[in-house]
């Protein structure tokens, strides 16, 4: 699936995500909101004898007991062009399944027709289709065996691999109260090491961080949780600013506990993949 899905983001774009660093410290960032991610130092110095991780992690396990509706905003930019990756749908981590529709756009080009993707998490696979190309049939790959291919994706747009890495968030401060699509929550803000920003990434990409990291001095991913009165994640946001360029990603959690209905397609309509990879699998 590799083929028909990659030259959806020219080549040039992905490489200044991983080039703009090279040239020095991590900047200001052109729409990615580092200034005020790098702003929370007062915030850190304030509260740091509080156990601020056990919060969010006490939140990532009450929110994978349940469901969700899922909206994620993933905006990717090299200071020239930007594109922004939405995915949306319902995700119940307790039953293993979900629905999420995915599709990218150019927000240059209102316009112009989005590729779009499907996908279906159902037990330990998931299963993509929704392309003209595949007449009707569905890939399929298992859930474990999944990789990211870019920076700040998770494996197939996995929410539970988003929830893993904000549950290994460290040097997290307390923010403050904050609204969230109507709900109050209180937001933490932390910062994510090289190992969980790699979390089930690819090897060449791997590498490529590790590129970046070595010539920058450092790696610097914020990392943010809003946490309701309930104890669960209402929304996470993932941000890298290098320079120029970065890309951030954005994903609310609303309607907690709705019904969830996925199935998955019959098995005469799916071909298995052993590897998918592609701006909209991530």
């Amino acid at each position: 699936m590799q083929r028909p899905l990659a030259p959806l983001v020219p080549l040039a774009v992905a490489a200044a995500l991983l080039c703009a660093g090279c040239s020095g410290e991590s900047g200001s960032g052109s729409g990615s909101g580092s200034g005020a991610a790098r702003g929370s130092g007062k915030a850190a110095g304030a509260d740091s004898k509080a156990d601020h991780g056990a919060a969010v992690r006490a939140a990532v396990t009450a929110t994978k007991r349940s469901s969700a509706r899922i909206d994620e905003r993933i905006e990717i930019g090299d200071g020239t062009t930007n594109y922004v990756i939405s995915v949306k749908g319902d995700f119940d981590w307790a039953g293993a399944k979900g629905r999420l529709s995915v599709d990218l756009r150019d927000p240059a080009t209102p316009g112009k027709t989005s590729p779009r993707m499907k996908e279906i998490f159902a037990g330990d696979t998931v299963y993509f289709g929704g392309f003209a190309e595949m007449e009707g049939s569905w890939g399929s790959i298992r859930r474990d065996e999944a990789e990211a291919h870019y920076a700040l994706r998770a494996p197939m747009n996995d929410p539970e691999h988003v929830l893993r890495q904000v549950a290994q968030m460290r040097r997290i401060s307390k923010v403050g109260k904050e609204t969230v699509n109507g709900v109050r929550a209180v937001h933490y803000r932390g910062t994510l090491t090289e190992k969980t920003v790699t979390l089930r990434m690819a090897k060449d990409m791997k590498a490529k961080v590790a590129t970046i990291r070595e010539k920058t001095g450092g790696l610097t991913v914020y990392a943010d949780a809003w946490i309701d009165r309930n104890g669960r994640i209402v929304r996470t946001r993932l941000d890298w600013p290098l320079g120029p360029a970065g890309v951030k990603a954005t994903m609310d959690l609303t309607d907690h506990g709705k019904p969830v209905r996925a199935k998955a397609p019959a098995p005469e309509e799916v071909v298995p993949m052993p590897q998918v990879g592609g701006p909209l699998p991530g």
